[in-house]
């Protein structure tokens, strides 16, 4: 089920690159940053309002919360917004596929997700076709730094999301989306005046909430269940979706050097998603919440009214256990090796 939840956020967000490359020409980056963000938490407001209020979170939570909205919300999009206005969309959804080699290198080196040599391969190979798609000239090499710096930001908000335990993915994104879309509209109306039509506007607030708000959510769900780096190497299709979808809505005409960076890509991000990790583990007892089904081996409490393969979410303990399989990182196996 995580898998599927994956592919679908990616469908959605691939369809936003070439939404946005159209879009951006009447609105500046800030402000259909803004726009986005507000559609993604307009979009929530249904699935939030009929929730329980979500639990107060501790001090770590908030804090991972807010590096959520600064870096996914507030400054990622903006980046990837101005390179959309230097370069063609299909490029830039292609380099997007340096977002799943941020996510590894940073689980790597600062949030305890194993990466091994055949990932390491996928994450150089993935680099390269990011120089290829760059041109090596101006404007190309410009627009390719702003989406590597998205790119980052993206990447720390990728394992801040898979950490966030105790908020529901419809609460994440509502938040994220509210604030930081909030924040850049003003910044952006105050910056340039806002001269869009208002059925621009419009069409701004539902490529959000579907690519920002919808896939958001179904992404928060599928990253706690399989870790970051390998929710967002399903994810990694979205660029692929978006290019096509650039070239064939767009106009735009991918050359020779693009479709052999996009054939690195593919195999890249096929060997990053293919790294395996497995030893004996000890799990501490720990109580916390977030969506999950009985059948996993880690949830073994008893619901008389769930089955054991539906996901709910709810307060639940943990006790103390010790055992060995093949795992990925996620909420129940973030540990130091």
């Amino acid at each position: 089920m995580a898998i599927v939840l994956a592919l679908a956020a990616a469908v959605l967000f691939g369809a936003a690159t070439p939404a946005s490359k159209l879009l951006v020409q009447r609105l500046t980056p800030f402000q259909l940053a803004g726009l986005l963000y507000l559609g993604a938490a307009l979009a929530m407001v249904p699935a939030v309002s009929r929730r329980r209020r979500m639990v107060r979170l501790d001090p770590p939570n908030r804090a991972r919360l807010l590096g959520m909205v600064l870096f996914g919300g507030c400054l990622a999009p903006v980046l990837l917004l101005a390179a959309l206005r230097m370069t063609p969309a299909g490029s830039v959804a292609l380099l997007l596929n340096l977002e799943i080699a941020a996510t590894a290198v940073l689980g790597a080196l600062w949030f305890a997700e194993p990466l091994g040599r055949r990932g390491w391969f996928g994450v150089a190979g993935i680099i390269a076709a990011g120089a290829l798609l760059s041109g090596g000239s101006w404007p190309g090499i410009a627009a390719a730094l702003c989406v590597v710096a998205a790119c980052v930001c993206w990447g720390l908000d990728n394992h801040l999301t898979a950490l966030i335990d105790g908020m529901t993915p419809e609460h994440a994104t509502f938040w994220k989306g509210a604030v930081a879309g909030s924040a850049n509209l003003v910044i952006g109306v105050t910056l340039s005046r806002l001269d869009a039509r208002g059925w621009e506007i419009a069409a701004a607030l539902l490529v959000g909430a579907l690519s920002y708000g919808v896939s958001i959510a179904l992404y928060i769900r599928a990253a706690q269940q399989l870790g970051a780096v390998r929710a967002q190497a399903l994810f990694a299709s979205a660029p692929f979706l978006g290019a096509v979808l650039s070239y064939a809505l767009l106009g735009e005409t991918p050359t020779p050097m693009i479709l052999a960076a996009a054939a690195l890509l593919l195999v890249s991000a096929t060997m990053l998603f293919g790294d395996a990790h497995g030893h004996r583990h000890l799990h501490v007892a720990i109580e916390h919440v977030h969506p999950h089904r009985h059948d996993d081996g880690h949830h073994t409490h008893a619901h008389p009214d769930a089955a054991p393969s539906t996901y709910h979410s709810h307060p639940h303990r943990h006790d103390e256990i010790e055992h060995a399989h093949p795992h990925w990182p996620d909420l129940h196996h973030r540990h130091e090796h």
